[in-house]
């Protein structure tokens, strides 16, 4: 049952541009190109943008093509 959890919690994962900068090495302004593009797929809620999991990884996979 844990496990089901854990894998629940990973899926639903959120990300803050913040940490996408770190975890991918590009600049804010880049995350914003792409999102602005529809390469990265976001939602903003109030001021802030975040990025889901599942979003990350299409995004990922998108990019091995």
């Amino acid at each position: 049952m844990r496990g089901e959890y854990k894998a629940m919690a990973e899926t639903m994962k959120v990300y803050t541009l913040e940490e996408l900068v770190e975890l991918l090495k590009v600049t804010k302004r880049t995350l914003y190109n792409y999102i602005k593009e529809g390469k990265l797929k976001a939602v903003k809620m109030g001021k802030y943008w975040r990025v889901t999991q599942k979003q990350l990884d299409a995004f990922l996979n998108e990019g091995e093509k």
